[in-house]
């Protein structure tokens, strides 16, 4: 059960209504000005973590934080918790830089993401 290993959670994006107002209140909480600063997405480097802020839940619209598990194999992860019983809400795409991504839901229909750099 091992088609590809996980480097850990790295990537939580939050969705949110007021994009500027949201970029005041985690620069404050992260003590830090984001890295990234674009009207689609606003994302911060902190302790090896990537915090990112989605306006409007992006174009899969989240309704809530997400994290997203790094991965070596997405596909072979993916096929792995569907297998197992998870189902697949977003399939694997490229968001750009040959970054991977797709979502999928538990049990319970919470969301979590796989993330794969290329």
């Amino acid at each position: 059960m091992s088609g590809s290993s996980i480097d850990g959670v790295k990537t939580l994006l939050h969705p949110v209504s007021d994009l500027a107002a949201a970029k005041a209140v985690y620069s404050a909480l992260l003590g830090t000005e984001p890295q990234t600063d674009s009207s689609y997405y606003v994302g911060y480097e902190v302790a090896g973590q990537q915090i990112g802020l989605v306006p409007s839940g992006g174009p899969q619209a989240m309704t809530s934080p997400v994290a997203y598990w790094h991965v070596s194999d997405i596909e072979a992860k993916l096929a792995e918790v569907t297998a197992a019983g998870g189902t697949l809400k977003d399939a694997v795409r490229d968001v750009g830089g040959g970054r991977l991504v797709a979502t999928f839901t538990d049990p319970d229909g919470n969301v979590l993401g796989l993330l794969q750099d290329r």
